[in-house]
């Protein structure tokens, strides 16, 4: 039996619409090298230095961390690179004359003979960051960058947290 021409444009309607659409890969393979790229290109090198124990002053200072020797600074403890060094309580009860701070001394002094100074850090000093919390004494932020100093690590820099410059 012949067909109308209505039945045969039907059923080749019918037939295109029974095909499944295919998935193209290749622009979502050049999306994802494009995205692999775009990350790779623009990672940051700044170490996210987190404390949920500090609570860190504000401000509206614009230069970026490196990476140097972290010294925090709790509310009970003073750690350095992550080794509890001694407790804020025996800081404070430390005699007034007395600066120094001999177990942070000791613990400094070995991570400095770790590594090689380059030869602007002989001059200069070693670079250390303090991420003290803001409810600490300052007698006790005072030994501790005496006891830096002491220890030849002279480039201190105090960790902020960055404040928006609508707030300053």
């Amino acid at each position: 039996m012949k067909s109308s021409r209505r039945a045969k444009r039907m059923s080749r309607s019918h037939g295109r619409h029974k095909k499944q659409a295919g998935l193209n890969l290749v622009s979502l393979m050049d999306i994802f090298t494009i995205m692999v790229f775009f990350l790779m290109m623009n990672q940051s090198d700044v170490e996210v230095m987190s404390n949920d124990s500090i609570k860190l002053p504000s401000s509206v200072a614009q230069a970026q961390p490196q990476n140097t020797i972290n010294l925090m600074v709790s509310n009970d403890d003073v750690v350095v690179q992550g080794r509890p060094i001694a407790s804020v309580k025996d800081i404070l009860a430390m005699n007034a004359d007395v600066e120094i701070i001999p177990g942070l001394q000791k613990e400094l002094e070995y991570l400095a003979s770790r590594t090689q100074a380059s030869a602007q850090e002989l001059e200069l000093g070693r670079p250390i960051t303090i991420m003290g919390d803001q409810g600490i004494p300052y007698k006790v932020l005072k030994r501790i960058m005496a006891t830096c100093q002491k220890a030849k690590f002279t480039q201190i820099s105090l960790a902020v947290q960055k404040k928006d410059s609508k707030e300053a």
